[in-house]
């Protein structure tokens, strides 16, 4: 009797599904998806973002175009006005994305802290509070809250709550924070509206922060930032299972940087 010589398929095996030849699809959107998201999020809290960004487009295309008839070669001038006006309409979009973003967590318990997410690189800083003054332990919408950050500048306290608890928990901050790091620049800031004396507006915060002069070195902002990391003291009257920081900055709005 003849054997059956049907040759096997040694690639698959009994229990497992073939394998694809074709690379899996990435879940992550393509740059198109994600400046589709980027405008449709600041298109809720800005409507007028759309007319911003067609605004700046038709202004860099009709100056491409006056310059190109003006040197006789309006073609290429309109190809490259096209490009730059994209550009523009871009940068269009970041700006009031993220002017959006801000307007969103904008007195909400934990926006300061939110704030200084956005930090460029060569900052330290905390996403929770380092100090907090509370009338009830769950009552945080009324809290009194101070965040910190630590960069070349020196350090940072940022607080943000009711003003007069609010100042009295940024001089005890300040004195705890002098004792383990005497001789560092601190810098106080109190965020709010920004029309009180004072006061700075959530908007202005991070670029505030960041134009402050530089006096530390890296190696000196490790040392620092160590030292703070190690300093004890009563934490703040967080309850367990209360978020201070659920403000949260939209990152999608902050891509187009």
């Amino acid at each position: 009797m003849a054997k059956d010589v049907t040759p096997k398929d040694s690639t698959s095996k009994p229990g497992r599904p073939a394998k694809s030849d074709k690379p899996a699809k990435s879940d992550k959107p393509g740059r198109v998806a994600q400046v589709k998201q980027v405008f449709n999020a600041a298109r809720a809290v800005d409507p007028q973002i759309g007319w911003w960004m067609a605004l700046a487009f038709v202004g860099v295309l009709v100056v491409a175009a006056v310059v190109g008839v003006l040197v006789g070669h309006l073609t290429y001038a309109l190809v490259l006005g096209v490009l730059l006006g994209i550009l523009a309409a871009t940068l269009v979009l970041s700006r009031r994305a993220e002017r959006a973003a801000y307007k969103q967590i904008e007195g909400q318990p934990g926006a300061a802290g939110a704030a200084l997410t956005s930090l460029r690189r060569g900052w330290f800083f905390d996403r929770e509070p380092v100090a907090a003054d509370a009338t009830r332990a769950t009552d945080m919408a009324n809290a009194a809250l101070v965040y910190r950050a630590v960069g070349r500048p020196g350090i940072v306290l940022v607080g943000e709550g009711p003003t007069a608890r609010c100042q009295r928990l940024l001089l005890a901050e300040r004195k705890r924070v002098e004792r383990v790091a005497p001789g560092v620049p601190v810098t106080v800031l109190r965020v709010g509206d920004g029309k009180s004396e004072g006061e700075i507006s959530i908007t202005k915060l991070t670029n505030k922060v960041q134009r402050l002069k530089p006096v530390l070195t890296k190696d000196e902002v490790s040392v620092v930032n160590k030292r703070l990391r190690a300093l004890g003291g009563v934490r703040p009257p967080v309850p367990k299972g209360v978020d201070p920081t659920k403000a949260r900055m939209d990152r999608k709005a902050m891509r187009g940087r």
